[in-house]
């Protein structure tokens, strides 16, 4: 495991150039065809580009595919890539199911409820919706086995100060904990 080194006070992230918002995030899909059935019949996000490529450009590796884009309304993207072998990514052997998950924001109960219905209509297993506090969602998974959650916010007008300050806090207390609980166990 990579740690990085803390910055200096004089070197904080917040003099980073800001990101923005996310661009696209990218998976391998086993089918594009069925991937585009699934996000762009079933879940409404339309297909917007694709690239058919022989080779990979950042290596020059030959390895033919397609390359896939669907678009969120904030204008960044899910993304696929078909290889064209019919395989999907494997699992992470040492990680359960639902940790690596992709969430999206819908505008309200109403339609998370309505896309709980849509989905299982269309035969999707849903679990939810589930109440988080500050966020109520439902989880599924898409024809690659990739586990999405889509989410309504609780809070529209974000997170608070109070509760940024605590997420801090309590990332503190956790890493006290973890770090406690490893010494703990490397002493047996």
């Amino acid at each position: 495991m990579t740690l990085y080194k803390k910055l200096e006070n004089d070197m904080q992230i917040s003099r980073f150039e800001p990101i923005q918002r996310l661009h696209h995030f990218a998976w391998r899909c086993k089918d594009a065809e069925e991937t585009r059935v699934f996000y762009e019949d079933i879940l409404g996000l339309p297909l917007v580009h694709l690239i058919r490529a022989d080779n990979v450009p950042s290596t020059g590796e030959h390895c033919p595919y397609v390359h896939l884009f669907f678009a969120l309304e904030d204008g960044s993207s899910i993304a696929f890539f078909d290889l064209g072998d019919n395989q999907t990514a494997l699992p992470s052997p040492n990680t359960p199911a639902w940790v690596n998950h992709l969430a999206l924001k819908v505008g309200s109960q109403k339609s998370l409820e309505r896309a709980k219905a849509k989905l299982e209509a269309a035969g999707v297993e849903v679990l939810g919706v589930t109440d988080h506090g500050f966020v109520h969602s439902i989880y599924f998974f898409d024809p690659n086995g990739i586990r999405l959650e889509l989410t309504v916010d609780m809070y529209p007008d974000g997170f608070s100060e109070q509760s940024i300050l605590q997420a801090h806090e309590r990332l503190a207390s956790w890493s006290r904990e973890k770090a406690r609980t490893h010494t703990a166990t490397l002493g047996n």
